[in-house]
């Protein structure tokens, strides 16, 4: 039992492929199938389900490379410790985020982030939460921004804003003379949504029950977009009205000609927050992240 065979378990997990996990470990594919064997026969678990197509992590099997990714991130930690003149901030920093967040998040981010720590290569990915979550626990990422709750073994959670949801209308629609609007008055309109998989749009059903029925009404028109920005743009169109995150709610609406409306109370509301595993050792870069943050002010936002 070995680091190497630790890390080829590992990278095995993250790229779900022996081929491009061979590559990454900067070894023969054979090499890292031996190793891989070896340590599944040690430890008297298979650890990978493997087929022709693709290649799977088993519920044993997930344990133990959470535990080999835990080992591997202090060994590196103590040869962080070990070298007096080791920065933290001198290593690749690999962030994810959600959809609805890094558009709008990281044209503000990145450049502080440069600022703060020029040595310090960034890596930037987006994808849905529960990609982003097995990302990060396998320490493909370091660091993610997600939307609460999150809650997860072994992950912590800093919290960072809370944005209220607002209404996202035609230039011509007759809601936009109403002084007050109720998330449930969504309900009765022409809705476009985010498609499944979206942690937003998750949020939004729970907050209007009335839609998550509509959404399941086969008579009722429900369009659905893949993007914030295809649905601004959607809306724009005429096609019907929709919801968004205040940090999202005004990107380009003027050129658009898009009305944004405030909801009255109860108004709906989302919580983001920045999630990194407990054992990750470079906890100078998580707080050079906070540090970052701190100058950046998101339309809508409320700082936690």
């Amino acid at each position: 039992m070995t680091l190497t065979e630790f890390r080829y378990i590992v990278a095995v997990a993250r790229e779900q492929h022996f081929g491009r996990a061979a590559e990454a470990c900067y070894v023969s594919q054979p090499t890292l199938s031996v190793g891989v064997k070896k340590l599944e026969e040690q430890l008297g678990v298979m650890i990978f389900e493997r087929s022709k197509s693709d290649v799977k992590v088993t519920p044993q099997g997930q344990k133990i490379v959470e535990q080999a990714q835990r080992i591997l991130e202090q060994v590196d930690q103590l040869k962080l410790e070990a070298s007096q003149n080791s920065d933290q901030l001198e290593g690749p920093l690999r962030i994810g985020a959600i959809f609805t967040i890094g558009p709008y998040l990281f044209p503000s981010l990145v450049p502080e982030l440069r600022r703060l720590a020029p040595k310090m290569p960034l890596h930037i990915d987006e994808d849905y939460t529960h990609n982003l979550k097995t990302k990060l626990r396998n320490g493909e990422l370091d660091a993610i921004f997600v939307a609460l709750p999150f809650d997860e073994a072994e992950i912590d959670t800093i919290p960072l804003y809370e944005e209220e949801f607002q209404a996202l209308l035609p230039p011509k629609h007759p809601w936009v003379k109403k002084d007050n609007m109720h998330l449930a008055d969504i309900a009765d309109e022409v809705m476009i949504m985010l498609g499944a998989g979206h942690c937003f749009r998750d949020q939004v059903l729970e907050s209007c029950p009335q839609c998550r029925d509509n959404s399941l009404n086969p008579q009722k028109d429900w369009i659905t977009g893949s993007s914030l920005e295809t649905i601004r743009h959607m809306v724009a169109s005429g096609l019907g009205v929709s919801v968004v995150p205040a940090s999202a709610a005004e990107f380009q609406n003027e050129k658009l000609g898009l009305v944004v409306k405030d909801f009255t109370n109860p108004v709906p509301s989302r919580k983001v927050a920045l999630a990194f595993r407990r054992s990750f050792p470079r906890k100078d870069a998580l707080e050079i992240i906070q540090q970052a943050l701190s100058p950046i002010v998101l339309q809508g936002t409320k700082p936690l």
